[in-house]
């Protein structure tokens, strides 16, 4: 029984992702649990902190299948945390007492924040995995559509003519700091925790901070300058990276639900016989992964504005905060699987109408083009009074229903310095595309040399 939409049987696949619901499932926390203290044994073993025998029988039985998980979820409800039932299974497990010397010299949170690391190394590798693919689908778009025309907009109005191809990389140009950022963050993340019960690993005598470092090493993690179990920018900030993300593809969703309105109708979402049908309309295509994505990263940033509230944890060990990690880590990285499993979806296979693209830039007879005519203009009769003229003649445009060619045909003003030849090259988008495709090589540039 589910009651989570990521649970869901019927709604998991459009929300998330298996391969991201795996990373944060009961079995993969658990199985990070027993890796941990499989570790934990192996190093102190070597190091002589525990008996060698001890360290070869607990390794021997830290094995997932090992651990009884119904049992696991009783212990858990009666003590408060899982890692205690882990640690008294593996006990109970090893021979001649040996088992008492799991866990040694560790603290609860030490394993439960080392295999929430562990399991956000893997998640970072997922999210990686699907912002490289959506780079590649818009830097295939920035690059097809670097020069084709179609109507930027200012405050939902149209003003005047960009590329498709400088929209896409616009966004691609995002997509490609979030890969910067998300390596960056790798190194100040993947960082392990063992520093036992207040942090000062006081309950190893001797060999403390080699037990960490060979910890650390093998777990392929980063060994901590000081403990973190209440210091947690770590955590907040990986919330606030996916947070970011979340707003990109926002973004994205935002402007593909725009194009796809009827009225408008320049980029569709991918086809799919009955996708998007309406049960009473049957002519509607309604926009549905951008909707999910929506949805999906609004939550996120709720969900990255919890994770700096868990930052504000009292002293050494907090009563609270802490556990609204648990809560809503796992989620916010569910969801934005999710909502980077639609947006690639989009990207790859987002329809174009370039057709309509150039009807929509048409549709005002000129207007859009008047910053163009004002400024071819301003050499004759000043910037001033070109922009005065041309305004003019706009209102009168709409007014009249006339298109602005023939306005600025017949005006004595503009007559006496340009012809109607030259006034139509004015009034050609492709002519008044500015650095579009400048930008896009630059971006494309910076994305090749990012790899």
């Amino acid at each position: 029984m589910a009651a989570s939409i990521i649970d869901s049987s019927i709604f998991q696949g459009i929300f998330t992702t298996d391969a991201m619901r795996q990373v944060w499932s009961d079995e993969n926390r658990t199985a990070k649990y027993v890796e941990i203290e499989r570790a934990l044994a192996i190093v102190q073993g070597r190091l002589g902190i525990i008996p060698q025998e001890a360290a070869d029988e607990i390794v021997s039985h830290c094995r997932l299948e090992q651990i009884d998980l119904k049992r696991l979820r009783e212990q858990t409800e009666r003590i408060g945390y899982p890692v205690l039932g882990v640690v008294t299974q593996l006990n109970q497990l090893c021979r001649d007492k040996l088992g008492e010397y799991v866990h040694w010299g560790a603290t609860t949170q030490d394993i439960t924040d080392t295999a929430t690391v562990l399991q956000i190394r893997e998640a970072l590798t997922l999210v990686d995995d699907e912002l490289a693919a959506i780079a590649a689908a818009l830097a295939k778009l920035a690059r097809e559509h670097r020069l084709t025309p179609v109507i930027g907009r200012s405050n939902l109005q149209q003003a005047i003519p960009v590329t498709f191809g400088y929209k896409m990389a616009g966004i691609l140009s995002a997509i490609l700091r979030h890969r910067e950022r998300l390596a960056q963050l790798r190194e100040r993340v993947l960082v392990a925790e063992f520093a036992g019960a207040a942090g000062t690993l006081a309950s190893i005598e001797t060999g403390a901070m080699e037990t960490q470092a060979g910890l650390c090493a093998e777990l392929g993690l980063g060994q901590p300058l000081i403990a973190w179990h209440t210091i947690r920018d770590n955590i907040a900030e990986t919330g606030a990276l996916l947070g970011l993300i979340g707003g990109t593809l926002g973004k994205l969703s935002m402007d593909v639900k725009l194009m796809m309105q009827t009225e408008v109708g320049e980029v569709y979402e991918p086809y799919h016989h009955g996708r998007g049908s309406s049960s009473t309309m049957p002519q509607k295509r309604n926009p549905i992964a951008s909707c999910y994505i929506h949805a999906q990263i609004s939550v996120v940033r709720q969900h990255a504005a919890a994770l700096m509230d868990a930052m504000v944890a009292d002293h050494e060990r907090s009563t609270g905060p802490w556990e609204i990690e648990w809560i809503v880590l796992p989620e916010a990285f569910c969801l934005i699987a999710g909502a980077l499993k639609q947006a690639r979806a989009v990207v790859e296979g987002l329809e174009i109408d370039v057709q309509a693209m150039r009807r929509n830039i048409e549709m005002t007879g000129g207007l859009v083009m008047s910053e163009a005519v004002m400024m071819g203009l301003a050499p004759y009769l000043g910037r001033e009074h070109a922009h005065d003229l041309v305004y003019d003649l706009c209102r009168e445009s709409l007014a009249s229903r006339r298109p602005l060619v023939e306005l600025l045909a017949e005006d004595p003003q503009i007559r006496a310095h340009v012809g109607r030849a030259e006034l139509e090259r004015m009034l050609e988008p492709a002519n008044y595309l500015g650095q579009s495709g400048v930008m896009v090589d630059r971006v494309l540039a910076r994305m090749a040399v990012r790899g």
